[in-house]
């Protein structure tokens, strides 16, 4: 008997936050058991509800239940869930091939995202791409192209820094449980150096940088250094924005010493913070830059995008990967990026930055239990602390989220410390959804400060 091909119909896609049972619910729970089973106890999840299907900014888990989304994947579907250009790109390609392996016979689509990058990434200099499929990918292998290009060996990244979870990216990353621990040694010539974390350090980004140099220069030497790499937003580190002069000035002192600036750019890029790409917002213009999460709404695909000059160091086969821009991933970022221009994007990152900065910005002074509320775009956070200090606040921390979580508003944590609630909604959610998710963290707070 053949399958029909004739589409389901599809219910309307929901509109509102709706709870019908407690979060988690008991289909999820059932579901909750079978993967206690089945999937490894190193996987784990922010909230066990489990999802059947999603719209723009909406999550509806098995029981019904449909959640506000302030987490979007970890800064993937900046486009929203489910996009119309996304959806549509990715069926037609479905039904015209799945995969080839671009290394054995290519495909336009391929060559069609790396001219999409090379127009949309900083700087007006010949660039060019090379596709993987994850971020802890792209920057390994930017290190790979920066060692080849410079003959160097050391690699310089920062406290606080996430790179990703293989073993170079491993070492690449500051933080260890739960990301390194038991899981060494790890790659060689890797080398840490402070940042520039405001709140904290009380540095302004040109003294922070200084001391950056400073201990490169003195424990490595700038003559041994293949490549910088730095998140111009720190990510799981805490979503740090350095001060304003940190990133020109690490930019400025790679250039005077022939080492290839790396920006890592998989959580930041692609119009979250409210321009195309982070680094712009100080007029930086990195050797390289690693991009993934938000490029493809919800496919794997990642990017080294940068000087024509180094991506070309690398002789022929030195790159590449079995599903590195696969078809269909491609297809997503296609439809991904034709949305983001379409419905201005960038601008919409900075339409909820405008709403949602204020009112955490009042509900710090109200509370006296967040130290520090930044980002940009629609990447923001709120950094707890005990009253009257900068102590971080984990637990407090938690207790946020977790009430967040309960009443139907997904919102995800992260630093150092473990002391941030960081927001991360897709940048097409609408406004009504934006005011309500806050209202929601606004009285977690509140209720949980007084707890």
């Amino acid at each position: 008997m053949t399958a029909s091909t004739t589409a389901e119909p599809q219910a309307p896609a929901p509109r509102q936050r709706t709870l019908r049972t407690e979060i988690p619910g008991p289909l999820s729970r059932q579901l909750q058991e079978r993967r206690a089973n089945a999937v490894a106890a190193g996987v784990s999840s922010v909230l066990p509800v489990y999802v059947t299907s999603a719209s723009g900014g909406l999550l509806t888990d098995a029981d019904g239940n449909v959640l506000i989304d302030f987490g979007s994947g970890i800064a993937v579907t900046n486009v929203g869930h489910s996009a119309p250009a996304v959806v549509d790109r990715v069926r037609k390609q479905a039904c015209w091939f799945t995969h080839t392996c671009f290394m054995v016979t290519p495909y336009e689509g391929y060559v069609e995202v790396c001219e999409a990058l090379a127009e949309l990434t900083p700087g007006d200099h010949a660039k060019k791409s090379v596709l993987f499929n994850s971020g802890a990918e792209a920057v390994e292998n930017a290190v790979k192209i920066a060692r080849t290009a410079t003959g160097r060996q050391a690699v310089v990244v920062f406290d606080h820094a996430y790179h990703g979870r293989t073993n170079l990216t491993m070492g690449m990353t500051a933080k260890s449980v739960p990301y390194k621990h038991g899981f060494g040694p790890f790659a060689p010539e890797i080398y840490r150096v402070p940042g520039s974390y405001p709140f904290r350090d009380g540095l302004s980004g040109p003294e922070a940088a200084a001391l950056a140099i400073d201990r490169i220069e003195k424990q490595i030497g700038g003559d041994q250094v293949a490549a910088v790499v730095l998140e111009p937003i720190q990510g799981e580190g805490g979503f740090i924005e350095p001060a304003r002069g940190f990133l020109p000035a690490i930019a400025a002192w790679c250039r005077e010493n022939g080492v290839v600036y790396v920006a890592d750019e998989v959580q930041t890029g692609f119009c979250r913070t409210g321009s195309w790409f982070a680094s712009t917002d100080e007029d930086v213009v990195p050797d390289l830059i690693a991009t993934a999460k938000g490029i493809a709404g919800g496919l794997p695909l990642s990017a080294v995008t940068g000087r024509a000059s180094l991506l070309d160091a690398v002789p022929p086969g030195g790159l590449g990967g079995t599903y590195g821009g696969n078809p269909i991933a491609c297809a997503a970022a296609l439809g991904s990026i034709e949305t983001m221009k379409n419905e201005d994007l960038a601008a919409s990152a900075k339409r909820i930055e405008g709403i949602v900065l204020p009112r955490l910005r009042a509900l710090a002074s109200e509370t006296g239990v967040i130290g520090d509320v930044r980002g940009r775009g629609a990447m923001l956070a709120a950094e707890f602390v005990k009253p009257g200090s900068v102590e971080p606040d984990p637990d407090l921390t938690k207790r946020v989220a977790a009430a967040c979580h309960r009443a139907g508003v997904i919102v995800l944590t992260c630093g150092t410390y473990g002391n941030v609630v960081r927001l991360l909604p897709p940048l097409s959610l609408a406004d009504d959804l934006l005011d309500e998710g806050l209202s929601v963290l606004e009285h977690a707070v509140r209720t949980e400060a007084r707890a």
